[in-house]
């Protein structure tokens, strides 16, 4: 197989020989150029035609966002958002990012050799070889489950989503789609990069009709309100009907974890929720969504063709564990009906 083509676009020295000496440790990269401008950046990748882009955002010239936006529009190829956590308005401008065709955001790696370091470091690899794997063919999906046509018998409490990579850009899809008179309260395990997940919150506030926060402890879930995990702790709904927020290990190589808020749920009464699983690398939340579905849940996955990365809701359906199979841009109507309201 030949090597994944990489280009670095950073206008720091220091951060592009930090990235450039990352990606040297897998052979599965070969860097074949870097740019320390956003026009540059856009340049290199017209003549270079890399498989995948690593775009800081906070740069002369033209920033990552516009950069990202030419690219996408002239010419375009696999991008994913490299930067800083610390600024909020880089933060504000990441996501924005992903409206015009990113397709993950991550922080800059550490350099350091710790086990948190290198965990974080590995991430980032990974990331990057499912992005360039999305220039591959690919396969059609599975017959897709006919949507039911009766309502459940035990009425949904809250609605909970779980995603990972190419997430962001799904959830944001799935609740610009939800008309406001959607009942439930929707709960929300998406994996991000340590410093992100208020920005996100804010960013889906100000870009879909609902109100976006993150999840505080004890908090009793309220229609109209979306609540998003906080970042290193796990997320649950339980049978007082509230929110809570507890520490512990890594699931699936991830904290917060959806398949321990799914497996809250399913302490409840599995056929109280719905639930959603979107694009993500792993299985997290996979057989989970299973164990709710034989429970009496309604559940969905997304379909290949609109996932950045199948690897969660496809693992799902290999399983058995979807209700539906459906594009991104079909789930909400599909969440609607299954309440019985008008789509």
């Amino acid at each position: 197989m030949p090597p994944i083509k990489l280009l670095i676009v950073d206008d720091s020295p220091l951060a592009v020989r930090h990235l450039a000496a990352l990606f040297a440790r897998d052979p599965a990269f070969a860097l074949v150029g870097t740019a320390h401008s956003g026009r540059e950046g856009v340049a290199l990748a017209a003549s270079l035609r890399p498989d995948v882009v690593c775009m800081d955002i906070n740069m002369p010239d033209i920033d990552g966002f516009e950069a990202t936006r030419q690219i996408m529009a002239t010419a375009p190829l696999p991008i994913v958002i490299v930067s800083a956590t610390y600024d909020p308005h880089q933060v504000a401008m990441a996501f924005r990012a992903l409206e015009v065709g990113a397709l993950a955001i991550l922080e800059k790696p550490p350099a350091g050799d710790t086990p948190e370091c290198r965990l974080r470091q590995t991430a980032l690899l990974e990331t990057f070889r499912a992005m360039a794997a999305r220039h591959a063919p690919r396969r059609r999906e599975a017959a897709v489950r006919p949507v039911p046509q009766t309502r459940p018998v035990v009425p949904p409490e809250v609605l909970l989503i779980g995603a990972s990579t190419g997430g962001p850009q799904a959830i944001h899809t799935l609740l610009k789609g939800l008309p406001p008179s959607f009942p439930l309260p929707i709960l929300v395990v998406q994996h991000m990069s340590p410093g992100f997940s208020a920005g996100f919150a804010h960013w889906l506030s100000q870009s879909t009709p609902w109100s976006v926060a993150l999840a505080e402890e004890g908090e009793a879930p309220q229609p109209g309100r979306v609540y998003l995990a906080p970042e290193k702790i796990h997320m649950e709904w339980q049978a007082d009907r509230r929110i809570h927020l507890l520490p512990g290990e890594r699931e699936h190589g991830v904290c917060p974890s959806v398949s321990r808020l799914f497996r809250s749920a399913l302490a409840v009464g599995g056929g109280r929720v719905l639930a959603v699983l979107l694009s993500g690398m792993g299985k997290d939340g996979a057989a989970e969504l299973k164990a709710l579905h034989d429970a009496g849940a309604q559940t969905i996955a997304q379909d290949q063709a609109t996932s950045v990365v199948h690897g969660m809701p496809g693992e799902a359906i290999r399983l058995g564990g979807a209700s539906q199979i459906l594009p991104v841009q079909e789930i909400a109507a599909a969440l609607c009906r299954a309440l019985g309201l008008p789509v």
